[in-house]
């Protein structure tokens, strides 16, 4: 069947102009042509291709597109399979690029989340004094401070009178303890200030007063270093073991007998924040980060925080110097959000005065009102308090001004708190209303006798009146809404 189709082939050759041996086989078409070998096995698609290019041969409208050998066909083949390596050596290269990338990717990223944060540096920013003066001599109008601690940078908000009351949570790493404070009026540097953290005693909050280093002026500071994450600190409970010696040493500096030789250092107390149970879920997982967070006056100390967990085991614990007996514990749990954002989670207020010493129990934690519990499944914090204190002490600090808590939460605005200011506003002006009908009617005689006796007092008023006068007439119009209401 093959030779027989060669031959005709061949006969049309003549025709068209193509030239054939019984080494090659060549079609005519409009297109790129195939070329088969006379030992080739017949394909479909090599007969259907026959039978195109004699309709076309026969037509005189294709013309021959050269001969193809064997070689010249292998040649072809080769080629085509050169490019298609080629191709596919850079698509692989470019994946492999991809991959390598993505792995050092996630190799960085492994590498910055091995770097734990050891602790949180809590700044509060109070105020300053002794400020340089602006180049025409003036005041300084749009004052503001930045801090730098690693790669987090805060700017505090701007203020004329020197007195800012904000708070700031920096995250501290053990290679990198230098606090940079510059001081900025608009776009004007005026001065710098640097704190070494690693000189100041973890879980105690410090005062300090910088100087600015190239221009006058100091700036106050609250700073604590709390929040540990390390183990075998001094405020792991794992790691504590009470000494009773100590504790002997700390009953002895409050005894009665030595009341007067330090009257601020009213007593001292002793937390230990075990964990907590039944927390809310602040995560869309179904989980939170809670960390807690202890607040006596202007001391605030915190925990660790405890990722992916309802049922938190912080076992910490924190020290306070007692300055007023009267005092409360605040005691807040949060959650950890990114860009050091919180949610409120549950809180607890506890008197100093109310403490059982050495009792480890169950606390319920209440909303911020602390009128109802808290979001959750009944949630809890365990907690075991110790208070010494001196009684003189006491009763002497009582007598002092109570210290300034400088860092005071927003008031936020409620809806239902304003209704009923409205509502009691609404009550008064109605009174005033009534009374001044009541006033009124008086002296348009609708009642005779009522209108005789508000003349006659009318003319007792004018001849006898003076200003001690209005308090009885204020508390007969009282009487009067009351008497009617």
């Amino acid at each position: 069947m093959e030779h027989s189709e060669t031959g005709s082939a061949s006969s049309n050759s003549d025709s068209s102009g193509s030239i054939c041996t019984e080494s090659s086989v060549v079609f005519y078409c409009n297109s790129n042509s195939i070329q088969i070998g006379r030992d080739t096995p017949p394909h479909p698609l090599v007969d259907k291709l026959k039978r195109v290019n004699s309709v076309q041969a026969a037509a005189g409208n294709s013309r021959p597109l050269g001969k193809c050998t064997p070689e010249l066909l292998m040649q072809r083949l080769r080629r085509k399979r050169t490019l298609v390596r080629q191709r596919l050596q850079e698509e692989l290269g470019e994946i492999m690029e991809h991959f390598q990338r993505n792995t050092k990717l996630a190799e960085s990223s492994k590498r910055l989340k091995s770097q734990i944060w050891s602790s949180v540096v809590t700044i509060l920013l109070v105020k300053a004094k002794d400020l340089p003066l602006a180049d025409d001599g003036s005041k300084l109008t749009d004052i503001h401070i930045k801090f730098r601690l690693g790669n987090e940078k805060y700017k505090s908000k701007s203020s004329w009178t020197e007195r800012w009351l904000e708070q700031f949570d920096l995250h501290l790493f053990d290679e990198d303890q230098n606090l940079e404070l510059s001081l900025w009026n608009r776009n004007a540097l005026y001065g710098k200030a640097n704190i070494d953290l690693s000189v100041f005693q973890r879980e105690t909050t410090h005062g300090i007063w910088r100087a600015f280093e190239d221009c006058q002026g100091e700036v106050f500071l609250m700073l604590t270093i709390s929040g540990t994450t390390a183990l075998e600190t001094i405020t792991d409970l794992k790691a504590y073991k009470e000494d009773p010696r100590e504790m002997k040493i700390m009953r002895d500096r409050y005894r009665w007998h030595r009341c007067f030789q330090n009257l601020r250092d009213v007593g001292h107390l002793t937390v230990k924040v075990f964990g907590a149970t039944g927390l809310a879920a602040a995560d869309i997982g179904g989980k939170s980060d809670p960390f807690c967070v202890l607040e006596l006056g202007n001391a605030r100390l915190q925990t660790q925080t405890e990722y992916k967990t309802l049922t938190p085991t912080w076992n910490k614990i924190f020290t306070f110097n007692v300055k007023d007996i009267t005092q409360v514990l605040e005691i807040t749990v949060y959650d950890e959000d990114r860009d050091h954002r919180v949610e409120f989670l549950g809180k607890l207020i506890i008197p100093l005065l109310r403490i059982k010493n050495g009792v480890k129990r169950w606390y319920t934690l209440k909303d911020k009102n602390l009128c109802v519990r808290a979001k959750g499944l009944s949630p809890q914090i365990c907690l075991e308090m110790t208070v010494i204190w001196n009684d003189v002490r006491a009763i002497c600090q009582i007598l002092q001004p109570k210290e300034e808590k400088l860092i005071q939460q927003e008031a936020k605005f409620k809806r239902q708190l304003f209704l009923r200011n409205v509502n009691r506003l609404k009550v008064v002006i109605m009174y005033i209303l009534d009374s001044a009908r009541y006033v009124q009617s008086c002296f348009e005689w609708e009642s005779p006798l009522r209108s005789a006796i508000a003349f006659a007092l009318w003319i007792l008023a004018c001849v006898y009146g003076n200003l001690a006068t209005v308090p009885l007439v204020l508390l007969l119009i009282i009487i009067k809404c009351v008497c009617t209401a």
